[in-house]
């Protein structure tokens, strides 16, 4: 679990992952769908090949598990470009380009009070002789030594998204990020908006970033500060930006409570699960754009100006 260096090598992770695919099928149950998606313009890692086969396997086991009675596993790979948004709200980030890899499940979920202590060696929910603990423990450790991230994200009964980002080859640690100029088409007028999460530092992060770009900007902790706020502020609110997943009140019942005081009150909605439950969800107490969290401050910026510009189908972005 400490991470061995191995043997590391310019690899397409994307085989990686169609190694898996066919792995999977041939052992995991015939109830449990798989779906693979890959960028075609997959950029090369630095990394050893057997390792990060090993992070991946380790997570889809983990996922098969988490759906006793089957359900769907999806593994993607993509590339993204992280700007200083993204790394202020993730201390383990860094501006720069990388191959993200995710691994999502529709199952159980992980319980809220587990959450924090799932990376720790040993730490395991499985019954005796179902699991030692190290999975994740190892998983992260080679992460952390290939000089990456990993972020969880989960919600019980709707499903676990794991979110691994791996430095492209070469590391391009400060190519191809998004300038001011590049995103100054979004540029706001002063509109003021109410941003709600329950995270200190992606509340201030997020206030720091509309601040810049012309907007105003109040905050709540969660969701019944928010009501108290925009009770307060409801003639002057253009939008609201809320977290799903928050103590006291989550974002669904935040929602509805200021559907009831302003039917016509404009959200955007903001969560680490993209599954389409969670849109579904969203979409039916009237959201009709979605952020997956984190965001970068490009992605935020043309969510909100296309908010403010016109009402439009929902949509996940």
């Amino acid at each position: 679990a400490r991470g061995v260096q191995g043997e590391r090598s310019v690899i397409n992770v994307g085989l990686i992952i169609l190694e898996l695919q066919i792995l999977i099928r041939d052992t995991f149950d015939r109830n449990l769908h798989v779906q693979v998606n890959i960028d075609n313009d997959l950029p090369t890692i630095l990394a050893d090949p057997t390792q990060i086969h090993q992070v991946l396997l380790n997570l889809a086991i983990n996922a098969r598990d988490a759906m006793p009675h089957g359900g769907r596993l999806e593994v993607t790979a993509s590339t993204v470009t992280l700007d200083s948004q993204y790394a202020g709200m993730n201390l383990a980030a860094e501006p720069g380009r990388y191959v993200l890899l995710r691994v999502s499940d529709n199952g159980t979920g992980i319980p809220a009070a587990n959450l924090d202590r799932i990376f720790d060696p040993f730490f395991t929910t499985k019954e005796v002789g179902k699991g030692t603990g190290l999975g994740l423990a190892n998983v992260q450790a080679i992460v952390k030594s290939h000089g990456g991230f990993i972020n969880v994200y989960s919600e019980e009964g709707r499903g676990t998204e794991f979110k691994i980002y791996l430095s492209t080859f070469g590391g391009d640690a400060q190519g191809n990020l998004p300038t001011t100029a590049a995103i100054s088409d979004h540029q706001g007028h002063g509109e003021l908006i109410l941003v709600v999460d329950d995270d200190a530092s992606v509340r201030l992060v997020t206030q720091q970033t509309l601040e810049a770009f012309g907007y105003r900007v109040v905050s709540a902790e969660d969701g019944a500060e928010a009501v108290a706020v925009y009770v307060q502020h409801k003639n002057a609110i253009a939008v609201v930006l809320t977290d799903m997943m928050m103590p006291v009140m989550d974002g669904f019942a935040t929602i509805h409570a200021l559907r009831k005081i302003n039917p016509k009150v404009k959200i955007i909605a903001a969560s680490g699960l993209t599954a389409n439950a969670v849109v579904s969800k969203a979409v039916n107490v009237g959201v009709k754009y979605f952020l997956e969290k984190p965001y970068t401050a490009e992605v935020m910026l043309k969510v909100l100006a296309k908010v403010l510009a016109e009402d439009s189908s929902a949509q996940a972005i």
